[in-house]
């Protein structure tokens, strides 16, 4: 069997499917690539083998359309690249791609992940988000959230686009077990890009990053589904017999009982996750296209905590909290997004589309919390029989938690899009209303009791002269949100941008000019009207030296000013404040991108420097997940780092990466001083490692590991942050998954075999928290009777676990 592995380690594949302008299969084509060649079938789907880490050109040809050829296309051993041409009508040559296992050179600054990576890499949260969470300068401290940091900036700065339709996340969303599932179906996926700064004018106003996806527009029928003892999802492909109506839709179902109930808190959890999602195509003519995205979701939480013990402190002085609770609580987040957008194409150089989309979310958190708690000393006497549990008490108390928040939104866009590209040169252009429609009503208390004495919030003061005399005030809550608030907000957007692409000697110049501006509109019951004009320049630069080397290097500047959206408006206490202004940034990112071969294979190193410099910023805090703004623009701040992604076939015939970041972010709160902002993680390394067994290599293993240092673990309820800078721990986390892949693109069956109606067929499982580290979201604050000393302590997340999961495609 020898020659037959070697045989095998000297080849790889490329396959994918051949479309015309219109996105129509183009059977019959030929595709050749040295002494290699065969023809697509029926459905325009093709795969030939080529020599592995070697230079290769494919030519793709059919009559009457341009040639397609791609040249200098370098593949690892046993890799399998996806290529989807689009042929034009006449002959012409595309010369000079240069394409390596990362894909072609990115003169834009976006980073490019193949979707199958997305489908295969385990995590707790398995999605879109789990792989940005892998990328240097993207930071997280919770495999429970979808949520992610990018260079400094919270939850609320990310931009998320699905076929260039803008999409929304919960507002009230304050604890990440009630997330579910990410917006993004990895099922459906045809393209992921991603920025982490310096992107172009073309996208919306926000401070941190753009998360672009692009799903399917499918060619041939498929079927896919998948399970694991967290859920399941199927996902269907259809296409009409005339080729002008394609469709896919997903379905996903996801509890995540499993996970929560590995925590500390021992509870009766019943956290229910259901996402629906369909994008539709007709085809009326080979010019006009209607597109229509629709999705449902309703993520249904439902919690009766018991008992908790966590154990604190150091070795001298080790301590623990033990609660025990009464109550319950239930949110529940129903979100609907219909869009429906056109495109037009006039001739090769010139495309047109317009989009329209409502968005409508029905939020709501109902609970009643009573936590009665005891803070004492543990035993540590190894002999003892009760060793580990608490044997002195420092502090009795309870706590009441109360909590009826209503939200409804509905969020309605219009806009057009328009892109001109000729002889490497390319204007793009783009006009948008929002009109924003929020209604809500919030309701939240807090009643602290330590030891028989109702604890009173710091302000106002109030005298208090027991037992000497009778206190005969009112009992109040420590903390206690009131509010009921009508807002509706007008955006008038647009953009234009100019990019082109020239030789200098011989040299490759990029380079793109552009401007976003906006009007935006606030109103609303009980305050008067705001209005604010931005204007947003940005600009990118990028030149590939004509050196014997294989680097490119990269610049951009920009504005990035994120005008208040509902939550940036709402204080502490819940009210509105209408004079809140957009946030500004200005980004300075230097990069590049350098190819090269290690143990005569092909690896690229990214490398990114960065300076935001933040003005007219609206200070935050994080409990868990959920941002509450103070609503001020009253600080400035800054944000710098180093990144560095190391990509390559490590293991020939598998992909993997390794990301280094450095960040520090701080900022100055009414001219106070500089203090670590809330997402200042300063040091990120994010391994994705993908192997097989070689005398086995349809046996695969996939293995993510993070390591992030502390954020700023936050302060108790009414205290000043300048007083609280202790850090959390640093969060540690490895999963890994094992998987034994029965059919693929790689291995088909003959008909008779049991495996020839699946066209993928795998199944393995998961081990989450592999080293079972005892990792920190946030603080509880708990208050000593006899020293008044409040305790930061830990709520830990997620211990090991195993998952077990199969998929399979037809």
């Amino acid at each position: 069997m020898l020659p037959c592995f070697l045989a095998q380690g000297q080849t790889a594949t490329i396959a994918g499917t051949i479309l015309d302008e219109n996105n129509v299969p183009i059977p019959n084509v030929n595709i050749t690539s040295k002494n290699q060649g065969t023809a697509s079938n029926a459905t325009g789907y093709y795969i030939l083998q080529l020599t592995s880490d070697t230079k290769n050109t494919i030519t793709f040809s059919h009559l009457g359309h341009k040639k397609v050829i791609l040249e200098n296309l370098i593949l690892s051993t046993n890799e399998t690249f996806e290529f989807n041409p689009v042929m034009k009508i006449d002959a012409i040559q595309v010369a000079g791609v240069d394409v390596s296992p990362t894909g072609k050179k990115n003169v834009a600054g976006i980073t490019t992940v193949a979707p199958e990576i997305v489908r295969k890499i385990p995590s707790a949260n398995a999605g879109v988000e789990n792989i940005l969470k892998l990328l240097p300068g993207v930071s997280f401290n919770n495999e429970l959230s979808t949520q992610y940091n990018v260079r400094g900036g919270n939850f609320d700065e990310n931009l998320v686009y699905v076929n260039g339709i803008e999409v929304y996340r919960p507002f009230l969303v304050r604890s990440a077990q009630q997330e579910g599932l990410s917006f993004v179906n990895s099922h459906m996926i045809r393209g992921l890009e991603f920025s982490s700064g310096g992107f172009q004018a073309k996208y919306g106003d926000k401070l941190s990053s753009v998360l672009d996806i692009t799903y399917k527009n499918p060619t041939d029928f498929g079927l896919r589904l998948e399970g694991s003892l967290l859920g399941a999802a199927i996902t269907l492909e259809t296409v009409s017999k005339n080729k002008k109506f394609s469709s896919i839709t997903g379905v996903r179902y996801r509890n995540n009982s499993l996970l929560v109930n590995s925590q500390q808190t021992q509870t009766n959890l019943t956290p229910k996750f259901l996402d629906v999602q369909s994008y539709l195509t007709y085809r009326f003519s080979k010019k006009f296209h209607l597109n229509f995205l629709g999705t449902y979701s309703i993520n249904d939480y439902e919690n009766e905590p018991l008992t908790r013990q966590t154990n604190f402190g150091t070795l001298n002085d080790p301590r623990a909290l033990l609660v025990f609770y009464q109550g319950r609580e239930n949110s529940k987040y129903e979100n609907v997004l219909g869009a429906l957008k056109a495109d037009y194409v006039i001739d090769d150089t010139i495309k047109l589309d317009i989009t329209s989309s409502l968005y409508h979310t029905q939020e709501e958190e109902f609970s009643d919390i009573i936590a009665f708690y005891e803070l004492g000393e543990v035993e540590t006497n190894l002999d003892s029989d009760n060793l580990g549990e608490v044997t002195t008490s420092r502090g009795v108390g309870s706590q009441f938690n109360r909590a009826r928040n209503q939200l409804d939104a509905l969020i309605f866009n219009f806009s057009h899009r328009g892109k001109y590209n000729k002889d490497g040169k390319s204007l793009e252009w783009g006009l948008k209303f929002s009109h924003e429609d929020i209604r809500d009503q919030l309701r939240e208390s807090e009643f602290i009791d330590s030891a028989g004495f109702l604890i009173r919030p710091a302000e106002p003061p109030v005298v208090n002269n027991q037992p000497e005399e009778p206190f005969t005030g009112d009992i109040v809550a420590f903390e206690s949100v009131q509010a009921i608030n009508f807002v509706k907000t007008n955006r008038f957007s647009g953009f234009v941008q100019y990019g082109h692409h020239t030789k200098l000697k011989n040299h490759d110049i990029y380079f793109n000019l552009g401007v976003r501006a906006q009007h935006w509109i606030l109103s609303g019951e009980g305050f008067d009207k705001n209005a604010q004009t931005l204007f947003s320049p940005r600009a990118q630069f990028s030149i590939k030296p004509d050196w014997e080397k294989d680097i490119l290097f990269r610049f951009a500047l920009g504005s990035y000013q994120q005008p208040p959206f509902y939550r940036e408006l709402r204080d502490l206490t819940g009210n509105i404040n209408p004079n809140v202004e957009a946030q500004k940034s200005i980004h300075y990112v230097l990069g590049s991108e350098f190819s090269f071969n290690l143990w005569d294979r092909p690896f690229t190193l990214i490398s990114e420097a960065y300076y935001k410099d933040l003005s007219n910023v609206n200070p935050y805090t994080i409990e868990d997940v959920r941002v509450r703004y103070a609503a001020l623009n009253n600080a400035e701040a800054y944000a710098y780092g180093f990144d560095f992604r190391l990509i390559g076939t490590f293991v020939p015939g598998a992909e993997s990466w390794v990301s280094v970041g450095y960040l520090q972010t701080k900022e100055n709160i009414d001219e106070r001083g500089y203090i670590s902002r809330p997402t200042d993680q300063r040091f990120k390394l994010g391994v994705l490692f993908q192997d097989y067994v070689p005398t086995i290599p349809n046996l695969k293993l996939y293995l993510n590991l993070v390591y992030n240092t502390g954020v700023p673990g936050g302060s108790p309820n009414n205290a000043d942050p300048y007083d609280f800078q202790n850090r959390l721990r640093d969060y540690r986390r490895a999963d890994m998954g094992i998987s034994y892949i029965f059919a693929d693109n790689r291995n088909q069956y003959p008909k008779g075999h049991w495996l020839h109606r699946f066209k993928e067929l795998s199944a393995g499982f998961e081990i989450f928290n592999m080293f079972n580290n005892q990792n920190s979201i946030t603080n509880t604050w708990v208050r000593d009777v006899d020293t008044q000393a409040q305790f930061a302590v830990p709520n830990f997340l997620t211990s090991r676990i195993l998952n077990i999961r199969f998929g399979m495609r037809f």
